[in-house]
């Protein structure tokens, strides 16, 4: 198995709920507001499905034991996964390598790039505390 096997991705009932949540959000608004709109929604939405959701998380990032810097989350769901949205045509590397940073910086395993585009995409990141433990420390405390 890998990492991203669905039987051993961390909090997979979690992360089909926020998915769920998140096509609930965009079949009821549908395509064209901006990310800002969509923000919103989908945290009253997170809310009233019963999930903790913290907009504009703020997580700090450590370097070798010392402060660095802090970055904001567009939410962080149950202090375990965190969502970046997006509202694009396509998902481009940026993206993808955006949150994958964030999943490295923080104590968070479990990402999820939400696109509110034409047509709407879901892409799980997982980044394992273990591999965490063997990079150089980007610690959070």
């Amino acid at each position: 198995m890998t990492q991203f096997d669905p039987v051993v991705f961390p909090h997979r009932e979690l992360t089909e709920r926020i998915i769920g949540v998140f096509f609930e959000v965009y079949n009821e608004l549908g395509f064209g507001f901006l990310e800002s709109v969509y923000h919103r929604a989908l945290v009253i939405a997170l809310r009233a499905a019963g999930l903790e959701a913290e907009p504009e998380a703020k997580l700090p990032v450590y370097f070798r034991g010392q402060p660095v810097g802090e970055f904001e989350a567009d939410v962080f769901v149950e202090r375990k996964v965190i969502l970046e949205l997006k509202a694009a045509d396509e998902f481009c590397p940026a993206h993808e390598a955006q949150l994958l940073n964030y999943l490295k910086a923080s104590s968070a395993e479990v990402g999820l790039l939400l696109d509110f585009g034409p047509k709407p995409r879901v892409k799980r990141l997982a980044f394992s505390t273990d591999r965490k433990r063997s990079r150089p420390p980007v610690i959070v405390d």
